[in-house]
């Protein structure tokens, strides 16, 4: 069995975006290869991600300068986005595919993988369940997002988030306001905590408020009717009425702070607009807002996709790529949850990607196979949008 790991820093992609991170570590490319998985990497695929040729060489992978033939024989394609249409038509059929595919927003990737009768597999489709936990990569991005997010922003501040006491006179620690409380939202709120901030925290549901006090920050309580969550954990979309109430009950908390973290993202959906101008404007003048959701529509008035913009003297960060802030501690996760993934799939005697559709992970996850889209959600996202 051969697998094929792709140098994706090669292509830039949008908002002028080049990949840091790679689907393979030293260490996994090591334990691939005791499985008996031959791995091929495209020369350069782990530079931005402090990784060297050599180290994924002496592991035991075959560094390749140009990937044109090798593609032609690979069993499986891992990547950490989306493959060039270029390489995409090189797979032979069957060829197992398997990336942040971003399904819902690329029909026409979709779409071709199937028609190239290639089994794709978008890690964004991967069950929230506690069996699947080892390979959800779009939970461990998230918490390395959501640290990124809160150094980026104390970077930006004009002040400091501890409380300091000195001879000269007492600074008061930061008041830090994240808005959702998901994998992400959980990891900011603990680091701007070790940090020193004051910190508190809004989810439209309740039930994850002792999560947010087990680390140390505040909830505030709002009422808006019913909210809650979707089988898989996601918060659920609110109605035009209550963003309204909770717009205005968030207005005060933040106006008072001096860093506000947006993370609410809506699977498949653009994101809701949590910030408008107007609350904006209410701000201390140095504060700053992340929003995490710039790029894929974006939570704030304002914010701008892969860019910092500065509103009546307000810094909007909404660089996007959050996770590749540290490239290497996410390049070793995202790898971990590859592997995890092939570990689980891969079986010996003879080697072969066992494909079953009894198990709960694949079938949710596997969104084309035998030259079909096969995933109802998506085709009718598709159906909808036409």
């Amino acid at each position: 069995m051969k697998i094929l790991i792709l140098n994706e820093a090669l292509e830039q992609r949008h908002h002028a975006h080049v990949e840091r991170r790679c689907a393979v570590s030293s260490q996994t490319i090591a334990k691939l290869v005791k499985k008996g998985i031959e791995v091929y990497v495209e020369k350069g695929a782990g530079l931005l991600s402090h990784y060297k040729d050599e180290d994924f060489a002496e592991a035991g992978a075959s560094i390749v300068a140009d990937i044109t033939e090798i593609a032609k024989q690979v069993d499986i394609l891992a990547c950490v986005n989306t493959p060039k249409e270029s390489i995409v038509e090189k797979l032979p059929a069957g060829t197992v595919v398997i990336g942040h595919l971003d399904p819902f927003f690329n029909e026409a990737l979709v779409t071709k993988l199937a028609k190239a009768n290639l089994t794709a597999l978008s890690v964004e489709m991967i069950p929230r369940t506690s069996r699947a936990q080892k390979m959800d990569a779009l939970s461990s991005q998230a918490s390395l997002a959501g640290y990124a997010m809160v150094m980026k922003a104390a970077d930006t501040l004009p002040s400091i988030l501890p409380m300091m006491m000195t001879p000269s006179g007492t600074i008061k620690p930061a008041k830090v306001f994240i808005i959702g409380a998901g994998v992400a939202g959980l990891q900011a709120i603990a680091t701007a905590k070790r940090l020193g901030a004051n910190v508190l925290a809004y989810d439209t549901r309740p039930v994850v408020a002792e999560q947010v006090e087990s680390l140390g920050g505040k909830f505030l309580n709002v009422d808006i009717g019913e909210t809650g969550q979707t089988k898989d954990g996601y918060a659920k979309e609110l109605s035009d009425e209550q963003k309204a109430l909770l717009a205005q009950a968030q207005k005060e908390a933040i106006a008072s702070s001096d860093i506000v973290i947006t993370t609410a993202q809506l699977f498949g959906r653009k994101p809701p607009v949590l910030i408008s101008k107007e609350t904006l404007a209410s701000m201390k003048p140095g504060s700053v807002v992340v929003d995490m959701a710039a790029v894929s529509g974006g939570n704030v008035e304002g914010s701008k996709p892969g860019e910092t913009a500065v509103l009546n003297n307000v810094t909007i960060i909404g660089d996007g790529f959050w996770s590749e802030g540290v490239p290497r501690a996410a390049t070793d996760m995202y790898a971990n949850n590859i592997y995890n993934l092939l570990d689980e799939f891969v079986k010996n005697e003879p080697i072969e990607f066992e494909l079953t559709f009894e198990d709960d992970i694949l079938d949710a996850a596997v969104i084309t196979h035998g030259g079909l889209i096969r995933n109802d959600m998506l085709l009718s996202a598709y159906e909808g949008a036409k």
